[in-house]
């Protein structure tokens, strides 16, 4: 199982994106990752740093499809491909009624098929394919020219029909608040089912997981509610929550003495998991140091 960074989408310049790409490829991660909130964009951001990053894979998690045709996202990815050098795994995702409706004013009416008709689309047109595509949400006539390799796909998949459509036709998944029980019993069972029977290879399963190193395991989670409290009111990733027997998100905090975050963290490789993005989430900067040190030794050992 390799380690990479979570870089998440609290960034609020490139810069900033930066400087933390260039200290996760100094210190021996195998990859940084970057969300899709309201910051940098991410591809654009991967673009502009990659180069201070060399030798690591640089990664999104996830860009959401909603509010991007997929002719616009795979020339954004193709370009970002090509600066990077051939480092980009392109993750996607629908995200969530609360974006695509709220704030873009769109419609989550069908997620699944959007996610569906958009990856079969992103793939014929990565692959420098002529595409003519009428479905019930993407249409597209139309071919990319751009000299880069195709990114590897990863698909945002908590549900058994997304797991299914990530297995048979990506190359795996990236999750977040999921926990290494939901991982063992749920996701990585039916995503690697799917990946058998349509003759693909092992699919890749990134889980992401806030660690902090402490010797008082409540303060952290208190300090880690407020910021994780939105995802207990997504649906999707309450589904999660519940599987895992989890009150509330701050509850995936990977918290505690050395040798409990290293079990916690073996049980995510127990559970399928081929790649963690970790990342600290502590009360105080004594604590996230000491943290950001264990996670550099855990890489180094993984690696």
């Amino acid at each position: 199982m390799k380690i990479g960074w979570n870089g998440g989408g609290h960034f609020r310049s490139v810069e900033a994106i930066r400087e933390r790409a260039r200290w996760a490829a100094e210190h021996g991660f195998a990859s940084f990752w970057l969300s899709q909130i309201a910051g940098p964009d991410s591809l654009t951001a991967l673009a502009a740093v990659g180069r201070d990053a060399p030798g690591l894979e640089l990664g999104t998690s996830v860009v959401p499809l909603y509010g991007r045709h997929p002719f616009v996202l795979a020339s954004q990815a193709l370009a970002t491909q090509e600066a990077v050098g051939g480092r980009l795994v392109l993750g996607i995702g629908p995200s969530h009624k609360r974006y695509a409706e709220h704030m873009l004013g769109g419609s989550y009416a069908r997620p699944f098929t959007r996610t569906r008709e958009e990856l079969q689309v992103l793939q014929q047109l990565l692959a420098g394919k002529a595409v003519d595509f009428e479905g019930e949400e993407v249409t597209l006539r139309g071919q990319l020219a751009i000299e880069a390799p195709a990114p590897p796909i990863l698909v945002a998949a908590l549900g058994e029909k997304m797991l299914a459509l990530a297995g048979s036709e990506a190359d795996g998944t990236a999750l977040w608040m999921v926990g290494p029980k939901t991982l063992s019993d749920h996701i990585t069972p039916r995503i690697r089912s799917a990946a058998a029977e349509a003759g693909r290879p092992a699919p890749r399963i990134l889980a992401g997981v806030p660690v902090c190193l402490t010797d008082d395991a409540p303060r952290a989670r208190r300090h880690a509610a407020p910021q994780l409290a939105v995802y207990g009111k997504l649906p999707a990733y309450r589904a999660m929550l519940e599987r895992e027997g989890a009150a509330a998100p701050e509850a995936l905090l990977v918290a505690g003495s050395e040798d409990a975050i290293r079990e916690r963290l073996a049980g995510y490789k127990e559970g399928g998991a081929t790649d963690l993005r970790v990342s600290e989430m502590c009360p105080d900067e004594d604590e996230a140091e000491a943290t950001r040190d264990l996670l550099v030794r855990l890489a180094s050992e993984s690696n």
